[in-house]
């Protein structure tokens, strides 16, 4: 009778390859792919269930990845249409902004500086529509092209959604009004 192995050791020269593949290309996107679906649903135990997730779906389909440069939009693509999947299947019980503000959660918290609590809190109030192209952009770097292909949107609308979500966020950081000509509906 054998003993229990290491699974890495009883692995299949080809899985062991995609293990390696695996690893070397997602792996140092872990924790951009955390803060990227954090910023996009406000939640961390639907944060860890996504991201779980998109691990999983990764792995599967690790060998349609073709151009190992294009990992991290690859795997940031796989996470909001995981997020998406898990919005289908059950509806969640929202809470308002200011009561989970009040809550105290760490996530809202960003130490003394109140100006970086505002514009968190702003960026927040944010349409979905609107929060993740600034939210790619600023906190990924991405480019207009990068957002337009990740979003399936045009460049143009892109370009159009950038603008008005820094529009909206100057006028609230400024506390001046924001009227609904300032951002249209995206549903």
């Amino acid at each position: 009778m054998s003993a229990p192995s290491d699974r890495s050791v009883d692995m299949e020269p080809a899985a062991a390859d995609d293990r390696q593949r695996f690893e070397a290309l997602c792996v140092p996107y872990k924790a951009d792919l955390y803060r990227f679906v954090f910023w996009l649903c406000r939640n961390r135990t639907l944060t860890d269930d996504v991201v779980q997730e998109t691990w999983l779906r990764a792995w599967r389909s690790i060998g349609s990845l073709s151009d190992a440069g294009a990992a991290r939009p690859w795997l940031l693509t796989i996470a909001r249409r995981e997020l998406a999947r898990m919005f289908e299947r059950k509806r969640l019980e929202t809470v308002d902004l200011e009561t989970a503000l009040a809550s105290g959660d760490a996530a809202f918290i960003a130490g003394d500086d109140g100006e970086v609590d505002e514009m968190r809190t702003a960026i927040a109030q944010l349409e979905a529509g609107y929060r993740e192209p600034l939210v790619l952009q600023v906190l990924f770097g991405y480019s207009t092209e990068e957002i337009a292909r990740h979003m399936e949107l045009s460049v143009p609308a892109v370009l159009t959604r950038l603008y008005r979500a820094r529009h909206v966020l100057r006028r609230k950081m400024l506390g001046e009004p924001v009227d609904e000509k300032d951002v249209d509906d995206l549903s």
